[in-house]
């Protein structure tokens, strides 16, 4: 609920953003993000690594469906980033990684690949940038996506797929995303 509240708000700000009024577009997406990470390190913290690594209830698998398990924090973001699509929000937003498990999650325009190689080299700090895809010009931002629990850690240096295996806690994994239109 408090995610569709914000959502119902920023899709308010950016409508307004194309008039003299409204919110500046580093202010807005810095605003996206603060919600996106909130709820990201919640779930991964007090649902993922609570309940598989600390209790051993029950795992976080990729294919959870089928086995039964919790879906990773990396499917919780798109699953929530594709509900935000269906309600044609007015922004977008994605987790991608120079080092993604999952090719979906690999950066695909020179922005992103600029982008995450900066939040690497700098961390703590965000990108920001426009870019024109099509006819269209868009803003275009990248926060740090950190390792903030073991289950992150170990999940990504134990998969078979994982291209990198020395990840620790505290880390720039990867990048969210975020870009709407100018």
């Amino acid at each position: 609920m408090r995610i569709r509240a914000f959502i119902l708000a920023a899709t308010a700000a950016l409508t307004a953003c194309g008039e003299q009024q409204g919110i500046a577009p580093q202010r807005m997406a810095d605003a996206i993000f603060a919600v996106i990470e909130a709820d990201r390190a919640a779930y991964t913290n007090n649902v993922v690594n609570r309940l598989q690594n600390e209790e051993g209830v029950i795992k976080a698998d990729e294919h959870w469906k089928d086995t039964k398990a919790l879906p990773l924090p990396a499917q919780m973001l798109r699953m929530g980033s594709e509900r935000v699509a269906e309600q044609g929000a007015g922004f977008n937003y994605a987790l991608l990684s120079q080092w993604a498990i999952n090719s979906q999650n690999k950066p695909r325009t020179d922005l992103e690949r600029q982008g995450l190689e900066f939040i690497v080299e700098n961390p703590g700090n965000n990108f920001y940038g426009t870019e024109k895809l099509g006819d269209t010009e868009y803003f275009t931002a990248i926060y740090p996506d950190v390792a903030v629990s073991p289950a992150c850690v170990s999940c990504h240096n134990e998969h078979v797929d994982s291209p990198r295996k020395d990840f620790e806690l505290g880390q720039t994994m990867g990048g969210v995303v975020i870009r709407f239109p100018l």
